[in-house]
């Protein structure tokens, strides 16, 4: 994957057209049919392996006439690059000279990346021959593939590419396939942007001429530092090198300022800006540099609601399911309230004070819709915020998000001298003092906290790993994390519940406890496990002091990692783990998927407990005592925008080794 390009197949290497076989481009399937034969026969394909995000290696053997003995004398090695290259190369160890008749047959229906993702493909188009190219046409647009050396034979009926190669004794041949997209008209590449409106907020931004074709293998660069781990657990340096890697895969330029980059929210239902999953990878990506955060933030910015109405400041976003308790939540409230916290979090990493106030009116226009959907009519009972409708119902995590951003959104206010900050946390204290009352249930147990509060303000108790979001309080001046909703008993409560098997998995928190009404280890907030949110968990605990709680869980992603060839999924069943166990794909959830890939990382940053306070000129480093994993090292890590390593010991203690000139050391 290199978006906006990506390529699917089997281990074979073959693109049988079937299911989402396909190189695609922009949204569309180029070519949904690639298959080699030699001689009338597949090669047998013996191994197919991922070199990097982008890229590919296929490797299958062939049978020759005359062959003896079991050993192979011909193989051959497809490399296949997201961007529509293939070279496909025949190798002979063969002590004679080998004629082989090698046939390709390409085709495809141009279908759109969502229908053949909900497997809805289209027709097969009839190719035409084009010069030396083969030309599939569809409404506005045309898949091409041109083939060097120039083949034999061009069977445009049958999409048929064919050669007679001659291979003397020890050679070898290669053959280059490269498909691409064409328009009727030029227009911006990328993924389509479904969420903006007529009424957007503009923020400055690069100027820009004609939309031109992106030149093929233009890759948007990582925007962030080249962070390396390494840990007495080796698979934590896989994992989090692999992570890094798929981000970059996912790695989108925004087409309204194609210098601001974020990362789409996942192959294959999500291969666009998604809102909150865009916020989220770059705010667990701060430790890596702040210029993802600050590419984000921009290109959101664009997007928000700026006509006067009931709508003013927020952050369009989509539907989602949300389990079988409650309706679908709306991910553009997640987005409005996440928004100037990672701006906020941003500068205590680093982001500079004049691109944080350039971005300061868009985070004020999110706050100043925090003020209006909690104040009557439009607040809930209490003055919660409702989500997603006026009427409710009152999310648990949406309060804590609401409260997360009145804090630092203060703390914002207050650096560029802004008003407002004395109100917002005034709100934040006293939702603290409503939500411990209106939220906590008591029981014979301990209690737990409410998922969500009903229209009427009725609570509905069952337990959710949603509820990790009380844990992720957010990082206010000097390095101290901001006050949480909870106290620090209850804090401790909901350790208890979190580390219990009914909703640790063992591979990471199920998104509803198995002893709930309505768990399915398959639901998508009824059960499955889902990366980001055990990571959140995990970092909240330790910073909480409950590390064995959270060293539980992060063993279990590392362990779940390791199963899935470190790619994580979005999420996979939340089954409970067994001795000689794995754990279950879920057949709907994104791989590589943004905020799995960043949850990685985080969980795995989380240990070396870093607290930055760039503005203060300190950052403190607090890793857990128990050191889950062992002996750790940081490098290239960016605080201040400069390089940041740091050194934990198998004791849990920390130890800068490099640092920003000027960075002192905090508590």
């Amino acid at each position: 994957m290199a978006l906006p390009a990506l390529a699917v197949s089997p281990a074979s290497g073959q693109l049988t057209g079937q299911g989402m076989d396909g190189f695609y481009r922009d949204g569309r399937r180029v070519l949904s049919r690639c298959e080699l034969l030699v001689a009338g026969e597949e090669p047998l394909a013996v191994q197919g392996r991922l070199t990097g995000t982008a890229r590919a290696r296929f490797v299958g053997t062939i049978r020759a006439t005359g062959e003896r003995g079991p050993d192979p004398e011909l193989h051959v090695e497809r490399l296949r690059s997201a961007d529509g290259t293939e070279r496909i190369t025949f190798h002979s160890s063969a002590a004679r000279p080998v004629r082989l008749p090698v046939e390709i047959r390409l085709g495809t229906d141009l279908a759109e990346l969502g229908s053949v993702a909900a497997g809805l493909p289209g027709p097969a188009l009839r190719a035409v021959v084009h010069g030396s190219r083969l030309c599939w046409s569809g409404p506005g647009v045309h898949a091409v593939v041109t083939a060097t050396p120039r083949p034999a034979d061009m069977l445009a009926s049958a999409g048929l590419l064919r050669w007679d190669l001659h291979l003397p004794p020890g050679a070898r041949h290669t053959i280059e396939l490269r498909a691409g997209l064409e328009h009727d008209k030029s227009g911006p590449s990328g993924a389509p942007d479904n969420h903006r409106g007529p009424a957007t907020a503009r923020i400055p931004g690069p100027r820009t001429g004609p939309a031109v074709p992106r030149p093929r293998g233009d890759r948007p660069p990582r925007p962030w530092s080249a962070a390396r781990l390494e840990c007495d657990d080796h698979r934590a340096e896989t994992l989090m090198a692999g992570s890094l890697d798929d981000l970059h895969g996912l790695v989108m330029r925004d087409p309204a300022a194609p210098a601001d980059l974020y990362v789409a929210g996942g192959f294959p239902w999500r291969c666009g800006l998604a809102p909150v999953e865009a916020l989220w990878a770059a705010r667990m990506l701060l430790p890596l540099g702040t210029r993802l955060a600050a590419g984000t933030l921009r290109a959101l910015a664009r997007t928000q609601q700026a006509a006067p109405g009931p709508d003013f400041g927020r952050i369009p976003g989509p539907l989602r399911d949300a389990g079988p308790h409650a309706p679908p939540s709306c991910t553009g409230v997640e987005a409005t309230l996440l928004f100037p916290a990672v701006l906020a979090e941003a500068r205590r990493w680093g982001l500079p004070e004049r691109e944080t106030e350039r971005l300061l009116p868009a985070a004020e226009r999110c706050l100043r819709w925090l003020r209006r959907v909690t104040e009557p009519p439009g607040g809930g009972p209490g003055g919660y915020v409702p989500d997603p409708a006026p009427g409710g119902p009152y999310r648990c995590e949406t309060q804590a998000h609401a409260h997360r951003a009145a804090l630092l959104g203060a703390d914002l206010l207050d650096a560029f001298g802004a008003p407002g900050a004395a109100e917002l946390r005034d709100r934040a204290d006293d939702l603290r003092t409503r939500f411990r009352r209106d939220f906590w249930l008591e029981d014979g147990a301990g209690g737990r906290p409410a998922a969500l509060l009903t229209a009427d303000g009725r609570p509905v108790p069952h337990l959710a790993s949603t509820t990790a979001a009380l844990l992720d309080t957010g990082l206010l001046g000097g390095g101290v994390l901001a006050p949480g909703l909870l106290d620090a008993a209850q804090i401790g409560q909901l350790a208890r519940l979190l580390g219990n098997p009914a909703m640790d998995s063992g591979w990471g928190l199920r998104g509803l406890g198995a002893k709930e009404s309505g768990y399915s280890p398959f639901g998508h907030r009824s059960g499955a496990v889902r990366v980001h949110e055990t990571a959140i968990a995990a970092a909240g605990l330790a910073a909480a002091g409950h590390e064995r709680t959270a060293d539980a869980l992060t063993r279990g992603v590392l362990d779940a990692a390791e199963s899935f060839g470190y790619r994580l999924p979005e999420m996979y069943a939340g089954e409970q783990r067994t001795g000689d166990g794995a754990p279950v794909p879920h057949p709907a959830a994104c791989r590589p998927a943004a905020v799995a890939a960043a949850g990685a990382v985080y969980i795995l940053v989380a240990l070396a407990g870093l607290r930055p306070d760039v503005p203060a000129g300190t950052v403190s480093v607090q890793p857990p005592g128990t050191a889950p994993l062992g002996a750790l090292q940081f490098t290239g890590l960016s605080v201040a925008e400069e390089p940041f390593a740091v050194r934990v010991s198998r004791l849990g203690m920390g130890v800068v080794e490099t640092a920003a000139d000027g960075l002192q050391l905090g508590r």
